[in-house]
Parts: structure tokens; C-alpha cells; sequence
């Protein structure tokens, strides 16, 4: 591992160094001393340039291939001409598909010009097919190599997207659901300071409280809250067990609202736990901020062994909602969507609003 850990803390260029020191290396040992010179030079005009390919591919390319017309002029055959491999291989893994196009045909030219020079007895075509098969093995392989990092470049960019939306979902809900609790708090503080202040204190405590929970869940949908900060401890991750208290609050910020949960839910993920919360709390804030005073809500959870079914209901009238749906709405369609459910949200045939969906999260169900 400590051996791992070193060497990819080496920059490119090394790697790419040892190619031309291995060539080098034969010449220096196989060339007699009189062609050496020339050898040697020829070499490294062809080899060197290869440790800045990474940078400049199609400098690098440029400066192979006027070596190897050298080569070629001089009439010396060397091992080095594999640099034109590497080269090719090296622009068509960082250029489009025209420029490897003309690296190819350049290529191929070379390919060309060398069968015709240095083949004997007239053998030219097994050569240069062999030739051939090799410039195209480089191209090949530079344009998967550039494919891959393309998918996995787009790959990383809907991750970072996904990832986004998450956290503007996350925020809409958390803003949007205390802001809407504390400003009911206070104006019920507000009514109450005079003729009940006991009751003002306690709404007032609750706002404090609820800015608390706002802040924890805030900073942990960012990353930035760590599991063993008092915070976290104070306010658990949201799920089903916390809707008793979401609930709670909902009657102390006026709006009087039943629970139900049938059946156990300690097997559901944490994941589609939060997701359940997330979609109550959003459907009753909807409720809080769009129905008049007098208004009932009551949510009900069935829970099974690999779904969890979410109706939220109330006995407001339907016409602000239509009329101002928002972003609440689409991002419950969103979060029932990740659980494969498909969140329905409408006026009630008897009256009221009824919000509904079930999310899926294990076993056959996921798949179908």
C-alpha cells in the first residue's frame, strides 16, 4: 500500500521519461561507435519529446514526425520510430475526431514511405499491413481512452448535478416548513402577550426550538454536521419517529393535525425514512401556509415489508393550491420518484386536499 501510495504521488512526466531512457538505453548498448552519433541523436529527437505529451500532444506530435522525416531523409531504420505510436496514440486520446483523423493519414503516410525504403525482395505489403494494423491499434485506443473519461466526466457532472438538486430540495424543505411553523408561532406569541403570557413564553420557546431544529437540519444536508456534535444528538436524522413530533408542531403553530402509523417501520432505510418525513412535513406546510384557520390535517403511514404508503389529508379548501403549486409539489414528485413511487396530489372527492404515493425500497419491487 505505502509502495501504491508513492508512486501516484510521481508526476507524469516521469512515467513518460522512461520510454525514451529505455530507447536511449539500446542504442547506447546495441549501436557500433561509429553510427552511434547519428543513432543516438536521432533517438532522442524522436523519444524525448514524448516526457511533454501530456502537456502539448499535438506539439509533441509535430516534433515525433519531423524527426522520423529526418530518419527517413538519412536513411537510419531505428526502434525509436515506436514514438510515433505513443504520439498518435496520445492525440487521439486529448483531440477531436478530425485532428486524429489527420494524425492517422500522417501516420500512414510515414507507414507508407518506410515499407517502400527499407522493405527487401518486394515484400511490401506484409509490412505495411502490419504497419497499418498498429496505426490503427494506437488510434483505436487513444479514442476509447477518450470516450471513458468522457462517460465518466458526465457521469461525474450528474452526480455533482444530482447531488445539487438534493440539497436545493433539502434546503426548500427545511426553510420553507420552519419559516412557515415560526412566523404561526409568532403571530400566536404575538396575540397572546397581553391576555395569556404563559403561553406567549411557550410559543416563543417553540420558535427558538424550531430555529435550532432549522439550523441542524441545514448543516447536516451540507455536510457540515458531524455525528457526534450535541446537535446531531439533540436532532436525529428525520423519519417516521420524528413525524409524532413534526406533528406536534403543527398543533402548536395552529394547525390541528392527526397521526397514524400502522405497522412497523424500524426495517425501512434511514434513506426512504427521511424521504417519507420530508414529504409529510412539505405536504403540511403546504396545508399551514394555503388553508384558513380551522382547518384539520391528519396523516396516515402504512408500512410494509418492502413498501411505505404516505397520504396526507386535510379538510382546506383546495383553490389556493391550484392556483399556487410551486416548487413544493414538484420536488415531492421528485423525492417519490427516487424511491419509485409516483406521488399523486389533488382536491378530494368529499372535500379538501389529499396528498398520496408509496415509495419502494427492497426486494422484487425495486425492480419491477
Amino acid at each position: 500500500m505505502t509502495e501504491r501510495r508513492w508512486t501516484s504521488r510521481l508526476p507524469p512526466e516521469v512515467w513518460d521519461s522512461l520510454l525514451p531512457a529505455l530507447l536511449l538505453l539500446h542504442v547506447l548498448i546495441m549501436w557500433a561507435p561509429t553510427e552511434l552519433p547519428v543513432a543516438a541523436a536521432l533517438t532522442a529527437a524522436l523519444a524525448l519529446p514524448l516526457v511533454w505529451r501530456r502537456r502539448a500532444p499535438l506539439t509533441v506530435f509535430g516534433a515525433v514526425t519531423a524527426a522520423a522525416l529526418v530518419q527517413w531523409l538519412v536513411d537510419v531504420q531505428l526502434p525509436a520510430d515506436v514514438a510515433l505510436l505513443v504520439a498518435l496514440y496520445t492525440v487521439a486520446a486529448n483531440s477531436d475526431r478530425r485532428v486524429t483523423l489527420v494524425a492517422v493519414g500522417v501516420v500512414e503516410i510515414g507507414a507508407v514511405l518506410a515499407c517502400l525504403r527499407w522493405t527487401t525482395d518486394g515484400a511490401f505489403l506484409t509490412p505495411f499491413a502490419a504497419l497499418t494494423a498498429m496505426v490503427v491499434a494506437a488510434a483505436v485506443l487513444g479514442v476509447n481512452v477518450r470516450t471513458t473519461r468522457a462517460y465518466f466526466a458526465a457521469l461525474r457532472e450528474r452526480a455533482v448535478a444530482e447531488e445539487r438538486a438534493r440539497i436545493t430540495r433539502e434546503m426548500h424543505d427545511i426553510v420553507t416548513h420552519n419559516l412557515s411553523v415560526m412566523v404561526a408561532l409568532t403571530d400566536a406569541a404575538v396575540s397572546a402577550q397581553h391576555r395569556s403570557p404563559d403561553k406567549a413564553t411557550t410559543a416563543m420557546l417553540q420558535v427558538a426550538e424550531t430555529g435550532r431544529q432549522a439550523l441542524t437540519d441545514m448543516r447536516r444536508s451540507l455536510g457540515v454536521l458531524r455525528t457526534g456534535e450535541p446537535d446531531a444528538e439533540r436532532h436525529p436524522l428525520p423519519g417516521i419517529a420524528q413525524l409524532e413530533t413534526l406533528t406536534g408542531q403543527m398543533c402548536a403553530a395552529g394547525l390541528p393535525t392527526g397521526l397514524d402509523v400502522d405497522g412497523g417501520y424500524t426495517h425501512i432505510p434511514a434513506t426512504a425514512q427521511l424521504s417519507v418525513y420530508r414529504l409529510v412535513q412539505e405536504a403540511l406546510t403546504n396545508t399551514l401556509k394555503h388553508t384558513p384557520t380551522g382547518t384539520h390535517a391528519n396523516v396516515r403511514i402504512e408500512c410494509a415489508a418492502e413498501t411505505v404508503t404516505v397520504d396526507v389529508t386535510d379538510t382546506g379548501p383546495p383553490a389556493p393550491r391550484l392556483t399556487r403549486a410551486g416548487h413544493g409539489i414538484t420536488g415531492m414528485r421528485e423525492r417519490s420518484a427516487v424511491h419509485g413511487g409516483t406521488l399523486r396530489a389533488g382536491p378530494l372527492p368529499g372535500g379538501g386536499w389529499g396528498v398520496h404515493t408509496r415509495l419502494v425500497f427492497g426486494g422484487p419491487a425495486v425492480s419491477a
